[in-house]
C-alpha cells in the first residue's frame, strides 16, 4: 500500500487551486465539501433548462437527483473515488462562491496515464471566463501535480459554448463518436477533444494570462 493511501490521498488531491481573476470575478477550486449541497441544489433546479439539454440521460427525474437531500450520496461517492485515485472532483467558486463543478475521471495510470475532464457552469456565470479558467487550472493540475500524459472532453456537437472553452484552452478535435451517449433521452453525437502535455510545456494559465485573457493576482 502506498503512502498516499495510508494517509487517504492520491497525487492531486486534496487540494485547492487558483485563484485566477477573469471578466466575471476570481475563480478558484477545492474539494467538494458536505455543506455544498443546499447551495449546489439550488443552482441546479434553477438551471434545469440551461443543463439538463447536455447532461447524460438518468432514471431518477431532475428535480430528485439535483435535490439537496441527493447530495450527501454524491459527495460521499466524490470523495471516495478521489481517495482511490480515480477521479479529481472540484467545485468552482467564484468570487468565493460555488458555481459549478469542474471534474477529471476515469483515471488510468500505468501506460496509458488518461482521464477524461467534464465541467458544468451556472446560467449567469456563463460567457465570462469561467469555465475557460476552471478547465485551464484543472488540466495544468493533472498534467504537472496528478502526472497525467492525456486528457480528452467529450462535447455535443451543438453546444458552440462548451467547444469555444476547450478550443480557446488548446484542446484539438480528434473525431466525431456516433451515438456516443444517452442525453436527454436520445442517443447523441459526441465531437471528441483531446490535449497531452507535450503540447503545452508552459500550460494553460500561463497560455491565458499572457493572451490578456486571464490575471495571476
Amino acid at each position: 500500500m502506498s503512502v498516499f493511501a495510508d494517509l487517504g490521498r492520491h497525487p492531486g488531491w486534496p487540494v485547492r487551486l487558483g485563484p485566477l481573476q477573469v471578466r466575471a470575478g476570481t475563480v478558484e477550486l477545492r474539494g467538494p465539501r458536505l455543506f455544498d449541497g443546499g447551495k449546489w441544489s439550488r443552482l441546479r433546479l434553477r438551471d434545469r433548462a440551461y443543463l439538463e439539454q447536455w447532461e447524460p440521460t438518468a432514471q431518477e427525474g431532475w428535480d430528485e437527483r439535483n435535490a439537496t437531500l441527493s447530495w450527501p450520496a454524491q459527495w460521499s461517492s466524490l470523495r471516495g473515488m478521489a481517495r482511490r485515485g480515480t477521479t479529481l472532483p472540484f467545485m468552482i467558486l467564484v468570487d468565493g462562491e460555488v458555481a459549478g463543478q469542474i471534474t477529471v475521471g476515469n483515471i488510468v495510470r500505468g501506460s496509458l496515464l488518461s482521464a477524461w475532464i467534464g465541467y458544468w457552469v451556472a446560467a449567469d456565470r456563463a460567457g465570462g471566463g469561467v469555465a475557460t479558467a476552471a478547465v485551464a487550472l484543472l488540466t495544468d493540475h493533472a498534467f504537472r501535480d496528478a502526472g497525467l500524459h492525456r486528457l480528452e472532453a467529450t462535447v455535443r456537437p451543438e453546444n458552440a459554448a462548451s467547444i469555444r472553452v476547450l478550443t480557446k484552452s488548446g484542446y484539438r478535435e480528434e473525431g466525431l463518436f456516433k451515438r456516443y451517449l444517452d442525453v436527454a433521452g436520445q442517443w447523441r453525437d459526441h465531437l471528441c477533444f483531446a490535449l497531452t502535455t507535450e503540447e503545452i510545456p508552459d500550460g494553460l494559465v500561463h497560455r491565458l494570462v499572457a493572451r490578456g485573457e486571464a490575471r495571476l493576482p
